[in-house]
């Protein structure tokens, strides 16, 4: 890929990408070797979660279709090679964090994509892009799931904080971009609307009655998880990406 075009995104936003039985066969060893090594950069790279994490679904049987959207992610890495996160010693000591998904968006069956980035200060410290277990039959009940992943991401974080730093433990902020959601999350009423949902995702409601959890709305243009569920147009995913906190660690001040 040395002698390959650098590019701005690592996934184009019309691009789908499904387990099909036409089109050319690939060598399967190549392909899991890099995922591999793109599984190994997110350490450090939110920016790649969907793109790698859309990709690792395909390595039983991977097709040219594949291969070639491994390249564009190649050549974005190859472009972007000095980007990384840094960690402020004053942005503050407190977790907050964001979800959201997309509902329906690449998948053949139907189920959506979470997405959950946790903050330490100012700090991202812990990400992930996940497919959703069980069909949605709404993006508020899609929402509902994602916002449950990110509740026990959460508690974990708040305890292990806790016995770090020897501080009590304080609820986490949650912050999710549909009303709706947040309104099935706090209001027992609304159970006939999602008496369908397993029960099991109704966990995030009793983090919010024991205050464990706080959930709050925040504007669709400032969701920083929404990177991690989808392919973003050009412009949207630079500001997005600028947005999560990652920068071309050769121009910026450490502070």
């Amino acid at each position: 890929m040395i002698d390959y075009n650098e590019t701005l995104i690592p996934m184009d936003p019309g691009t789908r990408l499904t387990k099909v039985t036409e089109g050319t066969m690939v060598n399967s060893t190549e392909y899991r070797s890099l995922i591999g090594c793109l599984r190994y950069l997110l350490h450090t790279r939110p920016d790649l979660s969907y793109s790698v994490g859309l990709l690792s679904r395909f390595m039983q049987e991977p097709r040219e279709q594949h291969m070639k959207a491994i390249r564009q992610v190649l050549r974005y890495v190859k472009g972007t090679k000095d980007y990384g996160i840094t960690y402020k010693h004053n942005g503050g000591n407190k977790i907050h964090g964001f979800s959201d998904s997309s509902y329906g968006v690449n998948t053949q069956e139907g189920k959506g994509t979470t997405g959950i980035i946790f903050y330490y200060g100012e700090s991202p410290i812990s990400w992930s892009t996940q497919k959703q277990a069980t069909v949605a039959l709404s993006s508020c009940e899609s929402e509902f799931i994602a916002a449950t992943a990110a509740a026990t991401q959460a508690l974990w974080l708040k305890r292990l904080l806790s016995k770090l730093t020897h501080s009590q433990e304080e609820k986490v902020t949650i912050q999710v971009d549909n009303k709706s959601a947040i309104a099935l999350m706090k209001n027992p009423v609304f159970h006939g609307r999602s008496k369908h949902i397993d029960t099991k995702y109704h966990f995030i409601r009793e983090c919010v009655e024991k205050e464990d959890i706080q959930v709050e709305f925040i504007n669709g243009e400032y969701q920083k998880a929404d990177i991690l569920t989808k392919a973003l147009p050009k412009i949207k995913f630079l500001t997005m990406r600028q947005l999560i906190g990652l920068k071309d660690l050769r121009h910026s001040v450490c502070d």
